[in-house]
């Protein structure tokens, strides 16, 4: 078996979630999110596109339900025993055959969770799970069961994490000397992602995004690509990548010589990454971050140009993002604790003048405070 971590550590985080599902009165939880199902046995594919579930009862018995390109791989990546399959066909119904499993294990008139917030299940594949469940079992809403567990990460984990912050830098160094005017965006993207690849790590949850002149304003991957002017923005973002662990960077490059208003947009931004890591200690909210972030642009003018959330969680995460919880936002109570990876990202783009920067690292919060991950400081990139 191809396991990424030990079966002693699988089968820990599979205690702990049945304890959890005891205390929340549940009997058994049906995953659909592909991250709670590596996290707890180490299965690793995209088949989660299709319909598939993993039964996890209270006693701890496992059952997956996939499609047949699914059987060798859960048989090499995970600690699952008992894969049963359905086959594709006119009238297939997976949420039928997942029922019969559910009869065997004993669950009739049981209180199942279920991971309703999952890629991986459809509104029309939710629809049908419920009717097939209709009268046989009672469906509570479990989405954040595994996915709190999952948001503190083991010493494991963190290594897997060390290492994708590293590859994360590699993928920066390898992309600083191609930007140049006349650059094509796509032989920098090929740079990053092959730094990546040469280290040893993964594809990422999502695209990398790369934007120049106007599209620097945007945080989203979009397709096409250009050649840099000799006066020009740059912004990207991307994470390095390690058994599915991200860690996140994020920055906004000039060629030539930057107007005044965007070299001070930089350092406001500097400030505020700072001001929020400070922030990432425990005992603090996610709430708390964000509003550090939010006093230091907004003291320096740029209310306007903020966006209402400054970074999230990182993990194990699948397509289509690497996004994970909790998010940094204004009132979000969720406790900041040891374990926790954090991606603060900064980002003012003022579309009255065309100006972008975005500045972003990740960091892991300790017992006394936050480590920022990269190696790379905090300066304005210009060329």
């Amino acid at each position: 078996m191809a396991l990424h971590f030990t079966e002693a550590e699988f089968a820990a985080r599979r205690a702990a979630v049945c304890r959890d599902m005891a205390q929340a009165g549940l009997d058994g939880l049906l995953m659909f999110r592909q991250e709670s199902m590596y996290y707890l046995t180490g299965y690793d594919t995209f088949g989660y596109v299709f319909f598939q579930c993993l039964y996890l009862g209270s006693d701890g018995r496992m059952t997956l339900l996939t499609r047949a390109p699914d059987l060798r791989q859960a048989q090499q990546t995970s600690v699952i025993q008992d894969i049963r399959i359905w086959a594709d066909r006119p009238d297939a119904e997976p949420a039928g055959e997942l029922r019969a499993i559910l009869e065997e294990h004993g669950c009739a008139g049981q209180r199942l969770g279920v991971e309703y917030e999952a890629y991986g299940l459809t509104a029309r594949n939710g629809k049908r799970l419920d009717a097939a469940l209709d009268g046989f079992a009672v469906l509570s809403d479990a989405s954040e069961l595994v996915t709190l567990r999952r948001a503190v990460k083991s010493e494991a984990e963190i290594a897997c994490v060390r290492c994708a912050a590293a590859y994360a830098d590699d993928a920066l160094e390898a992309a600083l000397p191609l930007v140049r005017p006349g650059a094509f965006e796509g032989d920098i993207l090929a740079a990053m992602q092959g730094a990546v690849f040469r280290g040893g790590g993964d594809y990422p949850g999502n695209e990398f995004v790369i934007g120049s002149g106007p599209a620097a304003l945007l945080c989203r991957y979009q397709s096409g690509r250009r050649h840099l002017d000799a006066e020009d923005q740059l912004t990207l973002e991307w994470a390095g990548v390690d058994r599915h662990y991200h860690a996140a960077m994020m920055r906004t490059l000039r060629l030539g010589p930057p107007p005044p208003i965007q070299s001070e947009m930089f350092k406001v931004a500097a400030e505020a990454v700072t001001a929020v890591e400070e922030a990432l200690r425990p005992g603090n909210s996610f709430g708390t971050a964000f509003d550090a972030h939010a006093r230091t642009l907004d003291r320096a003018g740029y209310a306007a140009h903020r966006l209402n959330a400054c970074g999230y969680s990182l993990g194990t995460t699948f397509s289509p993002n690497w996004m994970d919880w909790p998010m940094l936002y204004g009132g979000n109570p969720t406790e900041i604790v040891p374990g926790m990876v954090i991606f603060v990202h900064i980002i003012i783009f003022d579309s009255d003048r065309g100006l972008a920067v975005t500045l972003g690292r990740t960091s892991l919060v300790g017992t006394k405070g936050p480590e920022v991950l990269s190696r790379m400081p905090l300066t304005f990139q210009v060329d």
